[in-house]
């Protein structure tokens, strides 16, 4: 089946089939990314045992599960095992019996969710690996889980018996719009890259959630009925994502929903007063554990180091849940094709395709012929003082050739048009960032929109560069 992008990926994976030694791949990405159908389809001449643990299970589930899964290549196994040592005893003796010279892969889908309590899960899968897996040299095991902290902390900085085992990491990005276009078109579903946008605005580049997408329905129609109506798949994904993720997904749901009402986020201070937690490694664990999974990242803004950094929340379906989807009954949205061209829905909008274009900096860089130059992305803010106005910058592009785009960013679906007023506003920011930052390279305005600007007398030899839809959309 053909796999939409992920080639880098694939390769990567493929690649492992050709070494001559046994190999340890831990695959990582936020749910419903695409983890699953990556190696499953990868690997489906040489996938040799696959099992995939239960969510909230005991011992004795995950081990009758395993069975069965066992039985469809060792059949001889009649006797269920009764603990992870035997699973992966009766594991060796099918790969003992196997006739193939060729590599043979095991993959261990939801790899966290099979540690339940007291089932010595992984210290039996650490003796399978170092006993045994790693004196041949015809195996590939690849480990997967959507809780990147969990397989992060117990695998990745394993202290003990996994301690640098593993052989290569793969961190499943969200698809890109390009990504995004080529899937949607795989499906015969016709949109315009404004459309297209508009989804990716909403549901980010998640690939489930973008299969939910219909043939025949326009994008307003089909958010319409996977997000709104009574009993809406997306209406029920919030929280039954966070319950899968999260040991104590209460603490977690906070800080979300603290930085959803901040859009340009906060520092750790702020946020930890505000979400009323307490200070330590305990806040520590909530901020990385939501950061490895895929919903909040971290920027340094210009000038700034990482101290201060400030934590942002960057999952689109998450913001859109939350703006929309999750609001009190009482203003509750019944029908977002009234809705989704109000001056609210534009406002917002505005919002999130900033996070679209800070998702997609690699694009704008190609856009921008910079791709080949060292360059570090950020945001930028002031404070108003007696000596300037507060000034905030979308995003600066810091080059190695001297260089700083200050970028920028506007939702329009028409040419922008820069007045007279803004025009003003725009020399200001750019003096404050000149005065604070006390920087000697070039600052280049460029602007980021849809559709361009309308070329005048106030954007003439004062705009040096326009990104727009298409460059977004390069792959």
């Amino acid at each position: 089946m053909e796999i939409i992008g992920r080639q880098l990926e694939q390769d990567r994976l493929l690649s492992k089939l050709g070494t001559n030694k046994s190999e340890l791949i831990a695959i990582l990405g936020r749910r419903r990314v695409g983890k699953t159908f990556l190696i499953r389809n990868t690997f489906e001449n040489n996938l040799f045992f696959q099992f995939t643990g239960l969510h909230k299970s005991n011992l004795k589930d995950q081990l009758a599960r395993f069975n069965i899964a066992i039985s469809k290549i060792y059949p001889k196994n009649t006797q269920g095992p009764k603990s992870w040592f035997e699973a992966f005893d009766v594991l060796i003796q099918a790969i003992e019996r196997s006739k193939s010279k060729k590599k043979k892969v095991i993959f261990l889908d939801e790899f966290p969710w099979m540690a339940s309590n007291k089932s010595k899960f992984l210290t039996a899968f650490t003796d399978f690996w170092n006993s045994y897996a790693t004196t041949r040299n015809d195996i590939v095991v690849i480990i997967c889980g959507s809780s990147a902290s969990w397989m992060i902390q117990k695998v990745l900085k394993n202290k003990g018996g996994l301690h640098n085992r593993v052989t290569d990491r793969i961190i499943l990005e969200p698809f890109t719009l390009f990504e995004t276009k080529k899937f949607l078109k795989k499906k015969n579903i016709l949109a315009s890259d404004i459309e297209i946008v508009k989804l990716y605005m909403t549901l980010g580049g998640i690939p489930f959630y973008l299969d939910q997408i219909n043939i025949g329905e326009s994008i307003p129609q089909a958010i319409q009925r996977i997000c709104f109506v009574k009993g809406a798949i997306m209406k029920l994904e919030y929280e039954q994502l966070m319950e899968s993720l999260f040991d104590n997904a209460a603490k977690h749901i906070k800080v979300i929903e603290i930085l959803a009402a901040y859009p340009k986020g906060l520092q750790r201070e702020l946020l930890l007063k505000k979400s009323k937690l307490q200070s330590g490694g305990g806040f520590t664990s909530i901020l990385d554990e939501l950061e490895h999974s895929g919903f909040i990242n971290t920027i340094i803004p210009f000038g700034k180091n990482i101290n201060e950094k400030i934590y942002q929340l960057t999952d689109l379906y998450t913001l859109f849940y939350l703006k929309y989807i999750a609001i009190p009954s009482a203003k509750k949205v019944s029908n977002w094709l009234q809705l989704f061209n109000t001056t609210t829905v534009n406002n917002w909008c505005g919002y999130a395709f900033e996070y679209v274009c800070m998702a997609h900096i690699n694009q704008i860089n190609k856009a921008l012929k910079i791709d080949g130059i060292g360059t570090q992305a950020s945001a930028w803010q002031t404070a108003a003082t007696d000596a300037i106005k507060g000034a905030q910058i979308d995003i600066v592009i810091d080059r190695q050739d001297a260089i700083i785009n200050i970028c920028e960013i506007k939702f329009k679906e028409d040419p922008y048009i820069i007045t007279a007023d803004y025009a003003q506003k725009l020399r200001n920011k750019l003096a404050a960032f000149k005065h604070i930052e006390n920087t000697k390279k070039s600052l280049f305005l460029t602007f980021i929109t849809p559709y361009g600007i309308t070329e005048n007398k106030y954007s003439k030899g004062f705009v040096q560069n326009t990104v727009t839809l298409s460059h977004l959309f390069l792959e």
